[in-house]
């Protein structure tokens, strides 16, 4: 685990930054080979602040990276204003302008995906959203992979992670506590989405500490629904130990609690896991029409 975050820290943070700060340093002989090295750090940091978990660092350190970006293209421009477009260039700022064209591209297309990922074609099911009292953020959502793993299994496509964000804007206090109270969802009320009837309720599961996970029980603790509006079934996923308030068979009432926010089953750390699936095959959902994607916020 402790790679794997160092590993996010490179790629969100410093990569970014090291890109930031070249353009901020550089000395170009030409207006093209400013240009191509600006729109390549352009579309590098837009990539980080669409595709980077926020969550973990500090959803304001998004727009921060944003906001170096701005100033070292502004400055960069300032100084190399009067450069003519056009120079004779030695091989080693050929392959240079070359290999930022290259990245340049790569990330282009990146961005495209992500973007791409903002909607989806099907059909929504339209659900009220179950949190209420906080600051949450989408951890993992859209249709698309690099901002949703969940679109590799056919029957959770379209599924959210929601944590919820503290004062700091990090879903925890702490990189990776072990303490399951240092997570602000953690034993948050989970209300029902919608008015329907439990077709599922698993308890039972004790709550992991992070970031141990149960794969041998997915779900952990969990409240399946039938909704009244929509032909899906909706799980309600990793709920707390103890806490499921409802059976199979009741009827349940939208915003009525269901429970609370735990952390069991194949989960690393507190969150709610939401989808929505239909003849094994997860379907888009929305919360007052909006679809919900990666670093979406709601309140």
């Amino acid at each position: 685990m402790l790679f794997s975050i160092i590993q996010l820290a490179v790629i969100q943070l410093l990569l970014p930054v090291i890109f930031i700060w070249m353009l901020w340093k550089g000395r170009f002989q030409t207006k093209t080979e400013w240009a191509v090295q600006t729109l390549c750090t352009i579309m590098l940091v837009v990539w980080a602040v669409l595709s980077g978990r926020w969550d973990m660092f500090s959803y304001y350190l998004r727009a921060l990276l944003l906001v170096l970006l701005i100033i070292a293209v502004y400055r960069s421009y300032r100084k190399h204003s009067n450069l003519p477009w056009r120079r004779a260039l030695e091989r080693k700022q050929k392959w240079s302008i070359g290999i930022f064209v290259l990245l340049g591209a790569v990330f282009a297309w990146y961005n495209v995906s992500i973007i791409s990922g903002y909607t989806a074609e099907e059909p929504a099911a339209e659900l009220t959203f179950p949190l209420k009292s906080g600051t949450y953020y989408i951890a993992h959502g859209g249709d698309e992979e690099q901002i949703n793993y969940h679109q590799s299994v056919t029957e959770q496509q379209y599924a959210l992670d929601i944590v919820e964000l503290n004062a700091l804007g990090t879903r925890a206090s702490g990189l990776y506590p072990k303490q399951l109270g240092r997570y602000a969802i953690y034993g948050a009320a989970l209300h029902s989405p919608c008015t329907g009837k439990v077709v599922e309720a698993g308890r039972g599961q004790a709550d992991q500490t992070p970031p141990q996970s149960d794969p041998e029980n997915p779900n952990g603790n969990y409240v399946r629904l039938a909704c009244n509006n929509t032909e899906a079934t909706v799980y309600l996923s990793h709920m707390r130990e103890g806490s499921v308030a409802a059976s199979e068979g009741d009827e349940v009432q939208k915003d009525q609690v269901l429970g609370r926010i735990g952390n069991s089953g194949n989960t690393t750390e507190p969150h709610l896991h939401i989808h929505a699936e239909h003849n094994g095959k997860g379907i888009p959902i929305t919360f007052q029409e909006r679809f919900l994607v990666r670093n979406s916020l709601v309140w």
